[in-house]
């Protein structure tokens, strides 16, 4: 059984489906926050676990998570298990997105997708440029907002900007943002908050924009 958090359960609204990073749980602050920013501004916020999580969280040993093609499967077992009406956008926080990113475009070409949302991608690991997580995204047809901070170790601004990706994918800047989107407020003067609060609004107006929607 798949257990669920829910934020904004009301009718009507598009359902945004977002799962954890690798190594923190559906109900972290961060995830807390971007859940509650969203449902704030009209969005129906579904979270879930992967299994490897939920283990944990059972007191479980603290596993790493295994490899991608898996947590796909666990994905789509997700979205089968969430009740909805409506249009749907999947994704998540770095390692949740990345999974995402791999079954958007089936799902999209048969309709049961709207869109895909990535909250720090991981382009590459941290320390390891060279190794790329790009691949699936050069041909993406989904659409697609990934949020990232300008000093992410998984991909800065500088980095990212010599990657091919699709046209249908969009970038959201969060100056100075690190991976969890963190500015140092001696640099920018701006806080966490005030980073995750211009994400759920920049997500909310792409949201609205998608087709369909």
């Amino acid at each position: 059984m798949i257990d669920i958090l829910m934020n904004g359960d009301a009718p009507g609204r598009v359902t945004v489906l977002l799962a954890h990073g690798a190594g923190a749980a559906m109900d972290t602050p961060f995830m807390s926050a971007m859940a509650e920013g969203l449902a704030a501004r009209g969005l129906r916020v579904a979270r879930f676990e992967f299994a490897y999580m939920a283990a944990r969280r059972a007191g479980g040993p603290k596993r790493p998570p295994p490899k991608v093609t898996l947590l796909e499967d666990e994905f789509r077992d997700a979205i089968a298990a969430l009740s909805r009406q409506g249009p749907l956008v999947i994704g998540g926080k770095s390692m949740g997105g990345r999974v995402a990113s791999h079954i958007a475009d089936d799902l999209f070409a048969s309709g049961d997708v709207a869109g895909l949302l990535c909250l720090g991608y991981p382009f590459h690991p941290t320390g390891k440029p060279e190794t790329l997580r790009t691949e699936h995204l050069h041909e993406l047809r989904c659409p697609t907002l990934i949020c990232q901070g300008t000093r992410d170790p998984f991909g800065t601004k500088a980095e990212v900007a010599d990657y091919a990706l699709s046209e249908a994918i969009s970038l959201c800047w969060l100056e100075d943002g690190d991976h969890d989107l963190k500015p140092r407020k001696r640099v920018t003067g701006r806080t966490q908050a005030d980073h995750l609060d211009a994400a759920c609004e920049a997500i909310s107006a792409w949201i609205a924009a998608l087709p369909g929607v």
